[in-house]
């Protein structure tokens, strides 16, 4: 299965290794929280964490300039526990000093290599709506972890 953002070969994301679960992509899997935050203010809160944690588990869809600055980001963020509007303008900033952050490259003839992580937007999406703040809450420790 491919989508505009993943490929999937037997069932499994040949970038972040999660499961197709339910018929779906580890993209399409990442829709439904995107959806939950709606429905709950504090899940909303963690939108950042949520976007990033998928993010850098599919490094192809940035530049190799932008996929650094997402995790020196998502590190200097959950190491020095930055407050969400803190985040956000220090993203901003990022954005205006670096020329191209997505990869201009079409999905389909992007390199990708598979990396097994801990935690993927599976687990995310299997624990459901009601855990969804405790899992990303994980996850971001996890990916921080797992970026050592």
């Amino acid at each position: 299965m491919v989508d505009n953002n993943t490929v999937m070969e037997s069932g499994i994301c040949i970038e972040c290794g999660a499961r197709e679960t339910d018929g779906l992509s580890c993209y399409q899997q990442f829709g439904f929280p995107l959806v939950w935050e709606h429905n709950d203010p504090k899940l909303y809160e963690l939108h950042f964490w949520l976007v990033s944690c998928y993010m850098i588990q599919h490094p192809s869809n940035y530049t190799e300039e932008g996929y650094k600055n997402l995790v020196k980001l998502f590190i200097n963020a959950y190491d020095n526990n930055w407050s969400t509007p803190y985040i956000l303008k220090k993203n901003r900033e990022i954005v205006k000093s670096v020329d191209k952050i997505t990869t201009p490259i079409p999905s389909k003839e992007r390199k990708r290599k598979l990396k097994l992580w801990s935690m993927t937007i599976e687990d995310i999406y299997l624990g459901g709506e009601k855990q969804a703040i405790v899992n990303i809450n994980k996850w971001k420790e996890q990916i921080r972890k797992e970026l050592r």
